[in-house]
């Protein structure tokens, strides 16, 4: 497995965790689960702008053929932060956030096996059913406390 990559996704990974507190604390500075989340993003907006400027300049018409569906990403962003604003602090981090990996999982392995979003398929085999079973088992546990 490429190192690279695989620490990339860790350390994205402990920026999921630490996400979902820090705009829970602009939520309850601010009163608004709705500008703690809007601000989230007007910030990593600002940070990938400046790093598409720097980095990359892909011009904005490159995007006329992407499928409709793939403008929805976004607003699963949106509503990822906004929900982990308002539930981190009801649930705790470490139940809300083994809850959200249980149901990505879930769906990811949905997504794989059917090939959809324009994925290639990859078949829901005995071992990666379990293996996502044992994480919705795990998520249990944390919930459980």
């Amino acid at each position: 497995m490429p190192a690279l990559p695989l620490l990339l996704v860790l350390l994205a990974g402990i920026g999921l965790a630490v996400q979902p507190p820090t705009n829970a604390a602009l939520a309850r500075a601010s009163g608004s689960v709705v500008l703690a989340a809007l601000t989230s993003f007007a910030v990593g907006t600002a940070v990938l702008a400046v790093a598409w400027a720097a980095l990359d300049r892909t011009p904005f018409a490159a995007m006329k053929g992407a499928p409709a569906w793939a403008w929805g990403g976004g607003l699963y962003g949106a509503a990822f932060v906004a929900v982990f604003a308002y539930a981190a602090p009801r649930l705790g981090i470490a139940s809300a956030l083994t809850v959200a990996i249980a149901s990505q999982v879930t769906a990811a392995l949905a997504i794989d096996h059917w090939g959809l979003l324009g994925l290639d398929r990859s078949p829901a085999t005995l071992s990666r059913i379990a293996g996502a079973a044992l994480v919705i088992g795990g998520a249990l546990l944390v919930r459980r406390g």
